[in-house]
């Protein structure tokens, strides 16, 4: 072979393995998967229930969720879970990137939706109470699961076994209208400010009804979870509590056993409000965090499709009343936007 021979016959070697290279085939023919091992996977949840239930619920979910991107092509060493101290943490970590995937309301999302993107939206069993009427929820029998999932929700404001809780559901049953006056004089039990229904949602209605918001009631305290609130509203320490609507029945069993009350949570407690739907919590991802790939993106929604058709993933889940989850669409949240409108408008 002659020396421009061998030149040539090199320089087509170099090309062939750059192509190789550029298009991620290594010498067997085979596609490389080296772009996709994910070294570290970090998850956040916001603390709706008591943060060591959910840790503990949740700690199934890191070989479930391995094993369902396993199927998709991808391979994670590790996956870290971690509940936040508050929900704006959780927005905090996900926008700043030290989180990649947050179990998120939809408020949260609308707050921190410059560094966030809603992938999934959560579907859960309907009830067969969702009425707009406050009273017609207090018949004093259990809100009920049906088998339709649905993927919203209301926010349902409810009045405590106190003296103030129960005159306020006397008028509400009665028939009569609640006057700003009552709703001022009562002790209020609010959530984090990006909780849709324990704070957002119950100020847009506060808005459409009485042209004021949750920053307008004079006797506010903050819950740092519904277990916390729920058991204060059993005490009396507060009059109401906003939450979402089938908050009774999770915590149905505690009322009469923790927080040792004598009757059901059915007979000491009422709705006086009841918020327009919303849309149901979150599967959202960091826009700033590297591994959020338009790839990676496809597969973990599949991952977490897939994940919650299955019995180990269904437990997992369950501890935020989820059932599935179907793709998210950002104007699905506009009920957001507007509730945050309202908010903003009020604090200036």
């Amino acid at each position: 072979m002659s020396k421009n021979a061998k030149t040539l016959a090199v320089i087509v070697i170099v090309v062939v393995i750059a192509i190789a290279a550029y298009f991620g085939f290594t010498h067997t023919g085979a596609k490389s998967t080296s772009d996709k091992t994910i070294k570290d996977l970090k998850v956040y949840f916001v603390p709706s229930k008591q943060p060591d239930k959910i840790v503990t619920a949740t700690a199934p979910l890191k070989g479930l969720l391995k094993d369902q991107l396993k199927k998709e092509g991808y391979t994670v060493d590790n996956v870290d879970i971690k509940v936040g101290t508050s929900y704006e943490a959780a927005g905090e970590a996900l926008t700043s990137g030290t989180a990649d995937i947050g179990f998120i309301p939809g408020g949260t999302y609308v707050m921190y939706e410059d560094g966030v993107k809603p992938l999934l939206t959560a579907t859960r069993a309907g009830l067969n109470k969702n009425f707009s009427d406050a009273a017609k929820w207090n018949d004093g029998k259990p809100t009920e699961q049906i088998k339709e999932q649905s993927s919203k929700y209301r926010s349902i404001f409810i009045a405590g076994p106190s003296a103030k809780g129960q005159e306020l559901a006397k008028k509400v049953n009665a028939g009569q209208k609640l006057t700003w006056d009552d709703l001022s004089s009562a002790k209020w039990g609010l959530s984090s400010t990006t909780s849709s229904a324990g704070y957002i949602y119950p100020s847009l209605w506060l808005n459409k009804n009485y042209k004021k918001t949750v920053a307008d009631l004079k006797n506010t305290v903050t819950v740092d979870s519904y277990g916390s609130g729920m058991a204060r509203l059993a005490s009396g320490q507060i009059d109401i509590m906003p939450t979402y609507g089938d908050a009774r029945r999770d915590f149905a069993k505690l009322w009469t056993t923790d927080y040792q009350q004598p009757k059901s949570i059915w007979e000491e407690t009422n709705v006086i409000g009841v918020s327009q739907e919303i849309y149901n919590d979150t599967i959202s991802v960091s826009k700033k965090s590297k591994t959020m790939t338009p790839e990676f993106e496809k597969a973990l929604s599949k991952a977490f499709i897939n994940l919650a058709k299955t019995k180990e993933g269904k437990q997992v889940i369950a501890i935020y009343s989820h059932e599935g989850y179907e793709p998210a669409k950002s104007s699905n949240y506009d009920g957001e936007r507007a509730a945050q409108k309202v908010l903003k408008n009020s604090q200036k």
